[in-house]
């Protein structure tokens, strides 16, 4: 009753994916090169871009969709031919930073309706560990009305992917899999291992997956929280932190983090998966949610920090301007999602401050319905700001010269230097106030 290897190799059975964002549709696109594929997404105006081989994530060029076969769809109907179902929708946090596994459950609730009996359906969603088996396989079954194991298995195989990074793309990182059987995992292993080059690593079980993928994002989110308190330390101390972290990296054993904001879909938002669950189970996370206070503030305390050098400068602070540059939450790439850019605006606002956000790579009507923000179409030199503060290293904004940076300021300029994109010799030497992180 359940597919073989072969009836998808020969294209006899085909894969769909559940969600065309960063990470399905890349997925799609991986897949595709091999097998039948379906690409699902309840966002029609997402599929019809894609059918006309267009990526507003910009994270698959369009030779790249040009060059496979991908049918786009947005008919849930389109599910029941599929043999395969791979669900790659987003895992956010609610405003109490709980998970929110809303997307998951409606995304269960819709597979469960249309999938044939035999479907093998996997999970690339994080989640914290149990939420595959204890939650969504219920959601399947009643809404199926088939029995997991002898009506449609599951398996867990979490997502990797880093956006706007195109040296680590989906076929060359490897792929962990876990299916709920023995059976299901071969399955996997062998669909995925088809297209991905750098290799398969089959978990025990679903569940050591779904923890696998969790405790990546938060080991990186402990090392940057850990590099941004040495920066508040070293700040007050009167040390530059990066001269010390490139002195610490001339040992063979030191692990090179550099301090910064963190946002995005994953690092500020996985750690809060675990640490839900762990005191579900009665259990008090001390160290990583330590580490979640001290990144979640970094936003507040560049602003503070702005503040001090606009005083330090001799600018009144209130009514002061200061242009951000940048929104989105990593280099050269349109994601905004959580981006904690918005904190430094909003504090910035507290204390009296004007401030403007320029992005040439975010989309203005998405971060107007996201966070109420209006960014500016273009930098105004006809009317110079007080201070500049550097939060995303866009290559744009690192081939800003400083001779360009002080003409659209006022006299005696600041810049906020929290990516470390300009020489600080060259910045002081022109006059400049300046700091960075």
């Amino acid at each position: 009753m359940f597919p073989a290897y072969d009836d998808f190799n020969n294209r006899e059975e085909k894969i769909a994916v559940v969600g065309l964002g960063y990470v399905g549709l890349p997925l799609a696109v991986c897949f595709a090169e091999a097998f039948d594929v379906i690409g699902f997404d309840i966002n029609a105006s997402r599929v019809k871009e894609l059918s006309q081989n267009f990526d507003r994530t910009r994270e698959v060029e369009k030779e790249q969709l040009t060059s496979v076969k991908i049918d786009y769809t947005a008919n849930p109907e389109a599910l029941s031919t599929a043999r395969i179902i791979i669900v790659t929708v987003p895992t956010p946090i609610n405003n109490h930073k709980m998970p929110d596994l809303t997307p998951v459950i409606a995304a269960s609730e819709m597979v469960g309706t249309y999938m044939a009996e035999g479907t093998v359906v996997v999970y690339e969603s994080t989640v914290y560990p149990g939420v595959t088996e204890e939650i969504c396989i219920p959601i399947l079954e009643n809404k199926s009305g088939l029995k997991a194991g002898t009506g449609f298995k599951v398996g867990y195989s979490p997502e990797r992917v880093n956006p706007g990074d195109k040296q680590h793309t989906v076929p060359r990182i490897t792929k962990v899999v876990s299916g709920q059987d023995a059976q299901s995992t071969e399955l996997l292993a062998k669909i995925y291992g088809k297209v991905i080059k750098a290799g398969i690593h089959i978990a025990p079980n679903i569940k050591t997956a779904e923890a696998a993928k969790v405790i990546e994002n938060i080991q990186r989110d402990l090392n940057i929280a850990l590099i941004n308190e040495l920066a508040i330390i070293f700040n007050k101390l009167g040390i530059d932190t990066r001269d010390v972290v490139d002195a610490a990296a001339s040992k063979w054993n030191f692990i090179k983090y550099e301090p910064g904001m963190v946002g995005g879909h994953c690092i500020g938002v996985d750690p809060y998966y675990l640490t839900y669950k762990a005191e579900e189970i009665g259990y008090h996370p001390d160290v990583i949610l330590a580490g979640r206070r001290i990144n979640d503030g970094m936003g507040k305390y560049i602003a503070e920090q702005t503040v001090k050098k606009l005083i330090e400068a001799c600018k009144p602070v209130k009514n002061s301007r200061v242009l951000i540059l940048g929104i989105t939450f990593k280099e050269n790439i349109p994601d905004i999602r959580n981006t904690r850019v918005v904190d430094v605006f909003h504090e910035l606002k507290e204390y009296g401050v004007i401030p403007f956000i320029y992005d040439p790579l975010a989309d203005p009507p998405e971060v107007e319905e996201e966070y109420g923000l209006n960014l500016i179409n273009e930098i105004e030199s006809s009317a110079p700001y007080d201070a500049i503060i550097a939060a995303v290293r866009h290559q744009e904004f690192t081939n800003y010269s400083i001779d360009y940076l002080t003409g659209i300021m006022k006299n005696d300029p600041v810049i906020i230097d929290v990516k470390a994109m300009y020489d600080r010799n060259e910045a002081k030497e022109a006059g400049i106030v300046y700091w960075r992180l």
